[in-house]
């Protein structure tokens, strides 16, 4: 699913717990991580989170369907963007915009994610 599509379905839920289940759904979609992809874990998240990139693509996984929808959103953000691109891109701001209520160890492991696409 494109990033758009992603950030137009979340606004037009109004209750908070279906953002999250939405959310949850999202993260059914992560494609599979290729054979040799680099794969980094992402430290500071409260779950096992990696990030993997072959090929100018990046993949991702976690151990928990929330996180793993919090990857999926990040992932959709950047697809199709070169590392310059990604690195210009505010997706800390863009992702406060989707108003997502997680908690404090969430947005922690979310910075921790986006400082990991801001360092490439």
């Amino acid at each position: 699913m494109k990033y758009d599509d992603i950030k137009n379905a979340i606004m037009l839920i109004e209750n908070p717990v279906e953002k999250l289940e939405f959310v949850m759904d999202l993260g059914k979609s992560l494609a599979p991580i290729p054979d040799n992809a680099n794969c980094n874990e992402i430290l500071g998240c409260t779950s096992f989170v990696q990030i993997c990139e072959k090929d100018g693509r990046f993949y991702g996984r976690a151990d928990s369907m929330m996180v793993r929808g919090i990857v999926a959103i990040l992932l959709a953000m950047i697809d199709g963007k070169n590392i310059d691109e990604i690195k210009k891109m505010d997706l800390s701001n863009e992702f406060s915009s989707l108003n997502l209520n997680f908690g404090a160890g969430r947005l922690n492991g979310i910075q921790s994610m986006i400082s990991f696409f801001k360092n490439l």
